[in-house]
C-alpha cells in the first residue's frame, strides 16, 4: 500500500447479481478488500460481509481492492473445487472495462509480457522476460474520451496486477492507479478498472452462464 494509505472502505449494501444453491455472484465496490488484510484495521472485506448473509460462502478468486465488478463465490465445497479448476485451467472468460491515459491509436491488440513480483516493492509486479510467469492480455479500444481512452480488456491469464502493469507497459496506464500511474494520470478519485463480465460453467450441470455488472464510471 502507499505510505499514506488509510483503509476507508465504502459502507454500501451488498449488490447481489445472482444466487442459487451453488453460486453467489456479487458486484464488488471499488475500495473494498476481497479478503481480510493483515491486522484488525483491514478485517472489513467482501467475503466477511457476504458471510454475514451467507455463512457458507467460500472464496474462489479475488479482485484487487481498487477494482470493482463481478466476483463469484461458492456455496458448497463441490462448487468451490469446480470453479477453482475452471479458473486454474483458464476456462472462464473475463472482460474488464478500463479508462487509460492517452489516446490509443490502434483498434485492438495483444500483450504478451511475463510478470513477477517486485520483491523490494511488494505487492507491485513488474515485467521480467527471464523469470516472469506467462501473462497475456487482449484489448479492444472502445472510444477516445478527452485525451483518455476507454478500453475493454480480456485477460488470458490471471496474474496479480496483470491488467494494470500491461497497460502501463504499452504507455497507457489505467487512470487513478495508485501503484502504476504517475502525474495527472494518477489524479482520479478511483482506479478506473471494472470487472464487467464473467463467463463460467455452472458446477451443477456445466451449463455456460455469463454474469455482468454495469460500469460505474
Amino acid at each position: 500500500m502507499p505510505d499514506n494509505f488509510v483503509y476507508n472502505p465504502p459502507q454500501t449494501q451488498l449488490d447481489i447479481l445472482h444466487e442459487d444453491h451453488e453460486l453467489i455472484l456479487v458486484n464488488k465496490p471499488a475500495g473494498l478488500l476481497s479478503v481480510p488484510g493483515k491486522g484488525d484495521h483491514l478485517a472489513d472485506c467482501l467475503i466477511a460481509r457476504l458471510q454475514e448473509a451467507f455463512p457458507e460462502a467460500l472464496l474462489v478468486h479475488r479482485l484487487d481492492m481498487d477494482t470493482s465488478g463481478v466476483m463469484v463465490f461458492a456455496r458448497t465445497p463441490h462448487a468451490q473445487r469446480h470453479l477453482g479448476l475452471q479458473f486454474e485451467k483458464r476456462q472462464t472468460k473475463k472482460a474488464y472495462v478500463a479508462r487509460v491515459w492517452g489516446e490509443v491509436s490502434e483498434k485492438e491488440g495483444h500483450i504478451d509480457l511475463p510478470l513477477i513480483v517486485d520483491w523490494p516493492n511488494r505487492p507491485l509486479q513488474h515485467v521480467n522476460l527471464e523469470t516472469g510467469k506467462p501473462a497475456e492480455t487482449d484489448w479492444r479500444r472502445m472510444r477516445i474520451e478527452e485525451g483518455t481512452t476507454r478500453m475493454r480488456l480480456f485477460p488470458k491469464t490471471g496474474r496479480s496486477h496483470q491488467l494494470r502493469v500491461h497497460m502501463r507497459e504499452i504507455g497507457h496506464p489505467i487512470l487513478g492507479d495508485p501503484f502504476y500511474a504517475t502525474g495527472a494520470a494518477r489524479d482520479f478519485p478511483r482506479l478506473m478498472l471494472h470487472a464487467e463480465s464473467l463467463k463460467l460453467r455452472h458446477p451443477d450441470g456445466g451449463i455456460g452462464m455469463t454474469f455482468r455488472a454495469p460500469v460505474p464510471f
